[in-house]
């Protein structure tokens, strides 16, 4: 057994190797295309939030078709590493790190940038009212009971404008845009100069000639106070409100099984639509699925492929020669009939597997009805027992999944989604449907339809980057037939704008006399 394990293990990494180098050479193939195309495509790249992944699933992306017998049939791998990286991999996870340790620096210079701005907003209208009683106490007038009034203006004006600089600014950031906010950097030049041109005033008439007149710097102080808070009000139109009207439709398509969604928009710049599709994407779109590409793949190429013909006597012999051209030409208008009956072919193929997936199907919702019927059964025994016996829900999930386990594999396999599900997330689902009482319908829900790409581990769709591609510049607005794409490592999004028409209203008047009829009876008729 050891030795049969420590081979099988051998042979596996031996695989391994040979498709790392072969992804090597794609992958060198792909970037001097790209390196090709640099000069006539502009890229930035969008950063998403770094996430551990939920899941250790092993499984390969472009998998092929194993046997639906592959849990029962597999051996032990002993005496070997189960982790290899190659040179290509360690560069990668270099660049990765350099890319997160620039994102992160960006991202805290920012940070700090709108903290500054933030304490100079804030203590300027504190410093305007201190300063006069720092530096010329005794020739200050007194402060009447308008003044003390102002002092209270002043206090509730300001946890105001905290409230809501903290609501609209300090939200936690939903991605890493590649260029700057442009009406955000507007806001905060605006701020500064504002702040400094009333610091220039202060200095000038009220420091350098000690103003006795302490109501009229409290006064001052005030009317900073609520220019930020208009300057606030210009921030909510521009940031917030300006793009809730839709005025763009935007048709979104993955380039691998052209899934396509369509969403409206508002006034956005071409980045921040992006980063709008992007979070759509997520919830709207189905998981990618690379193991229905490569068996459509597979198909294409068996259907697609030729009869060599070789000549085995020679070119001296003639007749040998005219036979051999003869029969090439019999068997390739052979190759031509079985190539125009591909289709006959192709449909069988489809119609065998809609009958294996029935099948599966209906064995798999047999077995989970027979486990939950059998959980019932324990609930009610349990019941009976003493409260310290009593099995939480992550012991019977446990207790029950291997009579679900067989059927339920082979079903994932059938439909391509083994790489979707480990044996961990099923038991955990499996534990949450037990804990909330659910029926074995809610159960089967998540792996009988395709579900949105949340729904999954995110070590199976989580992209650390997504990169814009677009002719025009990433801080300009959305404009009709506007086209641009969002890459990842497996797919890409083709992003085409088409602007929503005017749409011109008339109304049309409607006599109400027009509606009224007359019934007219003849003598004869009987009522």
């Amino acid at each position: 057994m050891d030795t049969e394990s420590t081979y099988s293990g051998y042979s596996y990494y031996s695989g391994r190797s040979r498709g790392s180098h072969r992804h090597g050479e794609r992958s060198r193939d792909r970037h001097k295309s790209r390196s090709k195309d640099s000069r006539s495509e502009k890229s930035v790249t969008i950063n998403t939030p770094p996430a551990e992944p939920l899941l250790g699933d092993s499984a390969v992306r472009g998998e092929q078709v194993q046997d639906d017998n592959w849990g029962e049939t597999t051996t032990a791998v002993t005496g070997t590493s189960e982790h290899s990286l190659s040179q290509e991999d360690i560069v990668r996870i270099t660049k990765d790190l350099e890319d997160s340790v620039g994102l992160d620096c960006r991202r805290y210079f920012t940070l700090t940038l709108a903290v500054i701005l933030g304490l100079l907003v804030f203590l300027t209208p504190l410093a305007f009212l201190v300063l006069p009683h720092l530096l010329w106490p005794e020739r200050l007038q007194s402060c009447g009971t308008a003044c003390e009034g102002l002092f209270i203006s002043v206090a509730f004006k300001l946890l105001i404008l905290l409230l809501a600089v903290w609501a609209l600014f300090f939200r936690p950031p939903r991605a890493g845009l590649p260029r700057v906010f442009v009406f955000r950097a507007l806001l905060a030049v605006l701020v500064l100069l504002f702040v400094i041109s009333y610091w220039l005033f202060y200095g000038v008439r009220i420091l350098d000639s000690q103003d006795e007149n302490y109501q009229g710097i409290v006064q001052y102080a005030v009317s900073l106070v609520d220019a930020l808070l208009f300057i606030h009000y210009l921030a909510i139109v521009l940031l917030e409100l300006r793009q809730l009207q839709p005025c763009f439709s935007v048709c979104v398509a993955r380039s691998t099984d052209g899934e396509t969604r369509h969403y409206n928009l508002g006034q956005l710049s071409i980045q921040r639509a992006a980063l709008a599709i992007l979070e759509h994407y997520y919830c709207d779109f189905s998981v990618n699925n690379p193991a229905l590409l490569s068996a459509s793949k597979s198909r294409a190429a068996k259907h697609l492929a030729g009869l060599k013909v070789y000549n085995v006597d020679g070119p001296g012999n003639n007749a040998a020669t005219g036979l051999a051209h003869s029969q090439s030409r019999a068997m390739i208008a052979a190759a031509a009939r079985r190539r125009d009956s591909s289709h006959n072919e192709l449909y069988y193929e489809e119609a065998e597997h809609e009958r294996r997936v029935r099948k599966r199907k209906a064995r798999l919702v047999v077995a989970v009805e027979e486990a939950f019927t059998h959980i019932k059964r324990m609930q009610e025994e349990e019941q009976k027992k003493a409260p310290g016996d009593v099995m939480d829900p992550r012991e019977a999930a446990q207790a029950i999944f291997p009579s679900m386990a067989r059927a339920l594999q082979k079903y994932l396999r059938t439909t391509k989604q083994q790489h979707c599900h480990s044996m961990e997330s099923i038991q955990q689902h499996l534990a949450f449907c037990i804990t909330n009482n659910m029926t074995p319908k809610a159960f089967l829900e998540s792996y009988l339809t395709p579900g949105p790409t949340l729904q999954y581990s995110r070590d199976h769709w989580l992209a650390r980057q997504w990169t814009l591609i677009s002719e025009a510049s990433v801080t300009s607005g959305l404009k009709d037939g506007s086209v641009f794409l969002l890459k990842c490592v497996d797919f890409n999004l083709v992003v085409t704008t088409k602007k929503i028409p005017y749409i011109q209203m008339s109304e049309e008047y409607i006599d109400p006399k027009s509606h009224k009829f007359v019934l007219r009876l003849q003598s004869e008729t009987s009522v």
